[in-house]
């Protein structure tokens, strides 16, 4: 059922992205004058299809079939991405059979460079309007909620943060020279900006201010775990009771708020699922406030090092609401859409470059694409459509880079044709289409073995 769920999410995700940047191509070659042979949601072989001439039909289509104007939208065996074919064009179809022949006016050929410039850039341009208008739109609904707090209620037993000098109480003002005003600050500066580096942490400490360091090779491979510092605030509410546990046995229900475990204050979700996995087996005490009612019980956590509950974090600290609208969420919108689905990309390819983050660990192919599609939508559909707006971004990125059979290589082409006024020979452009084509399916092949082993 898992899998079923995870292949239905990925297929929704793969399938508006390329839809929509199949769609800019298309739309811009109609609008210009071209011809568009096929749309194909998918590659390879044909599944079934219609266009105006002879319907809806299963499997290739007859070589007889003479399509002209029309369209043939199709259904290909492979869904991961998919093309439009204009005609005239050399592109992943591979089709060389009308070099030999004039140009007639519905080809791209024939179009002046800058209609081709349109036609090559829509589908990236497609993909970036499709991304802002989410950020706009969920700018516009939600707004923004912030936890109004930078001081650590409480440091993770046996992480990272707990072998520096970091304390709780500490109120963070600086990482890395950037002040931070919130704690989702906190977690973008630790998990976004300055994965893979060094930490230098200026916090305030009673009336003092104290500048604590953190190497790189202390603070932890962060796209695994945690680095160990959490938000004061935070209380441990039980969220569901497992049947038969030590928990239910003791009458714990869910609502209920954990204010103690043997002569510990519990401050943090955290801190009690730390306390519980090092007392396995051992009895003791476990406090827990329902309405205005103080309850404890003697609990001992099974060899498993559980009681049988699920915590949710109980946040009762001060929040900040930001409210946007119709204009002021334009600039926060792309504000937002720049940071996250721009520089944040390039910044992961550099310290991949520079040996800080490991390649399996920040790029991500179909198999972890799918993983966080079905993550994603089970975080609501806000969640989800914040994931599709990002995969946008990044296949918008990625398919202007100036590569062979990407987007960005025929633009180079079209660039160099504009400049010099004469096309790259066709050959010469065969060529660099065979070669990109090869080695993005060598990278694709590369990736979904990453995806694999980074599984184990």
């Amino acid at each position: 059922m898992e899998f079923l769920s995870t292949t239905f999410y990925f297929l929704i995700v793969i399938g508006i992205l390329v839809f929509i940047h199949e769609f800019g191509h298309f739309i811009a070659a109609r609008m210009t004058g071209m011809r568009a042979e096929i749309f194909a949601l998918g590659i390879g072989y044909r599944l079934f299809g219609y266009n105006k001439i002879n319907g809806f039909t299963f499997g290739s289509l007859s070589d007889e079939v003479i399509l002209g104007d029309k369209t043939d939208y199709r259904i290909c065996a492979f869904p991961i991405g998919g093309y439009v074919k204009v005609s005239g064009m050399i592109d992943e179809s591979m089709d060389k059979e009308f070099i030999n022949k004039e140009p007639q006016p519905w080809e791209y050929r024939a179009k002046p460079v800058w209609k081709r410039m349109i036609v090559i850039t829509a589908g990236v341009i497609m993909n970036f309007l499709l991304a802002f208008l989410i950020f706009y739109s969920l700018t516009l609904i939600k707004g923004k909620t912030l936890t109004d707090t930078t001081t650590i209620g409480y440091i993770g037993i046996n992480s990272p943060a707990a072998s520096t000098e970091l304390k709780p109480g500490d109120k963070i003002l600086f990482i890395n020279d950037k002040k931070v005003e919130s704690w989702e600050d906190v977690q973008i500066k630790l998990y976004l900006d300055n994965l893979g580096e060094k930490l230098d942490f200026l916090v305030k400490r009673g009336s003092e201010d104290k500048l604590i360091s953190v190497p790189k090779d202390k603070t932890g491979d962060l796209t695994e775990r945690s680095f160990g510092i959490y938000a004061e605030g935070y209380r441990p509410e039980i969220n569901d009771v497992v049947s038969g546990m030590p928990a239910e046995k003791c009458g714990l229900q869910k609502g209920d708020i954990i204010t103690g475990f043997n002569n510990v204050e519990i401050t943090n979700p955290q801190q009690l699922t730390d306390l519980i996995k090092s007392n396995a087996n051992s009895e003791n005490e476990i406090r827990w406030k329902r309405n205005d009612e103080n309850l404890k019980c003697a609990i001992t956590p099974g060899s498993d090092s559980t009681i049988g509950i699920m915590i949710a974090a109980n946040y009762t600290g001060p929040v900040k609401e930001i409210k946007y609208n119709f204009i002021t969420a334009v600039p926060k919108a792309a504000n937002d859409m720049y940071y996250m689905g721009i520089e944040l990309f390039f910044k992961t390819i550099a310290k991949i470059f520079k040996g800080e983050i490991a390649f399996k660990k920040a790029i991500g192919g179909p198999i972890k694409i799918a993983q966080v599609s079905a993550q994603s939508a089970e975080g609501g559909i806000f969640t989800f459509l914040g994931f599709i707006a990002l995969l946008s971004i990044s296949l918008a990125v990625i398919n202007i880079l100036p590569f062979p059979a990407l987007d960005g290589g025929h633009f180079m082409l079209l660039l160099y044709e504009g400049i010099v006024r004469k096309p790259v020979p066709y050959k010469v452009q065969l060529v660099l289409q065979n070669v990109g084509f090869a080695i993005l399916i060598a990278f694709m092949i590369f990736v979904v073995y990453s995806d694999i082993t980074s599984m184990k």
